[in-house]
Parts: C-alpha cells; sequence; structure tokens
C-alpha cells in the first residue's frame, strides 16, 4: 500500500474546503493554482498531491469539482459521520460545540460532559452536559470513537484514560499538555499557546508577512 506524506494528508482538507466553496458558487471546474491558492503551494504540489489517490485532472483544463469533490470525501472518510464525545464544557469546549462548520467534515458531537455540578443536566444545541463519572457508560453505549478533550492541562490525562478506557479510538486534544497514549489510540494535539508564540515571535522578528504552515 502506498504510503501518503502527512503534509499530503494536511493539504486535502484545505482543498477540500476550497472545493465546497466553489460548488456552493456553481462552478463546474477549478485548476491546480486556485486549489494550491487555498493550502499555501503551487499548482505543481496539488497535482502532485492528488496524483497519489488517482487522475482526476485534465491537463490545460483543470479538475472537475463534483467528481474532486467527491473524491475527497471519500478519501477523508467524510462520507461516513463521525461521532464524538466533549469533555469539557467551559468556553473554548461550547465555541468548538456550537461551531457549524463540522458537518461539512463529517463530524457530530453527540454527548457533552464536566465536572461542574452546576453545568451538569444544562443544554448545548440540544445535548445534555452529563457528569463527567457517566462518560464510560455512555461512550460505550453509543460505540463513539472520537474523544474532544477541552479540560484544564491538569486533568487531561485523566480524561484521556477514561476515554481509552471506554473505547475511544482518535482523541482531539486542546488541552496545553502532551498526552501520553497507547499506539493505537490516534492523537491529534492542538496547542493554542504554541500558535499564538508562533506568531509573536514572527512578529517581533520582523517576518509579519510570512505564511506560517
Amino acid at each position: 500500500m502506498l504510503e501518503i506524506p502527512k503534509p499530503t494528508l494536511g493539504r486535502l482538507p484545505l482543498y477540500y474546503r476550497a472545493l465546497v466553496t466553489a460548488a456552493d458558487a456553481g462552478l463546474e471546474i477549478i485548476s491546480s493554482a486556485e486549489l494550491g491558492e487555498s493550502a499555501g503551494v503551487d499548482s505543481a504540489q496539488v497535482r502532485k498531491d492528488i496524483t497519489y489517490f488517482g487522475q482526476f485532472g485534465r491537463p490545460g483544463i483543470g479538475y472537475n469539482v463534483p467528481n474532486l469533490l467527491l473524491a475527497l470525501e471519500q478519501i477523508l472518510g467524510l462520507s461516513n459521520p463521525n461521532e464524538a464525545v466533549l469533555v469539557g464544557a467551559g468556553r473554548l469546549g461550547m465555541a468548538i460545540c456550537n461551531y457549524p462548520g463540522f458537518t461539512r467534515f463529517g463530524l457530530k458531537i453527540v454527548a457533552i460532559f464536566d465536572i461542574d455540578p452546576q453545568k451538569q443536566g444544562q443544554q448545548v444545541d440540544g445535548l445534555e452536559i452529563f457528569p463527567l463519572w457517566r462518560l464510560e457508560r455512555i461512550v460505550k453505549k453509543l460505540g463513539t470513537q472520537i474523544g474532544i478533550i477541552t479540560t484544564p492541562a491538569s486533568s487531561a490525562q485523566g480524561v484521556a484514560k477514561m476515554l481509552i478506557a471506554s473505547g475511544v479510538q482518535a482523541i482531539w486534544n486542546f488541552a496545553p499538555v502532551n498526552l501520553k497514549v497507547p499506539p493505537d489510540v490516534i492523537l491529534r494535539n492542538e496547542d493554542l499557546a504554541v500558535g499564538l508564540a508562533t506568531l509573536s515571535h514572527y512578529l517581533s522578528s520582523g517576518h509579519g508577512s510570512q505564511k506560517l504552515k
């Protein structure tokens, strides 16, 4: 099986987003240059990335928007919606729960958990906030495979252990801490502090116009 480079996989959602925009605008054809602009790469890189998955474009014409959109949905697994549970009903957690854009990428949050008794029982976009002690039973009942962590750093590792024990196979971690998970569990860290520090560094060093990846 051909191994796909991680940078290529990381650009596919950006191409997909550009294709969605093009489809919504009623466009039938999009060029590799236009796709490259969405991901910050040149047209040659776009063609190389997409060729890993087959021949979709026509030289001198471009890519058929509906066809490539459907192909990327299958490649990214978006045609099979993924359900997730979220732990941490703070401001960041609620912002993630209320973000409508995840629907396009096949993600649906089906349960929320928090340790704060004052938040438990509240409704967020039709979902009840459950106490954390109910996590394992609910996750196993729902068969959820994705866990989203938006808790403070001090409790994130414990939450990760609970999610893994419940059968979760992938964790999207927004807590500012490096989690330890088994090799068979997929982990994606989103450290907002690191992102801010990177921006601050480039601003202070006079490279404000550089595009960061």
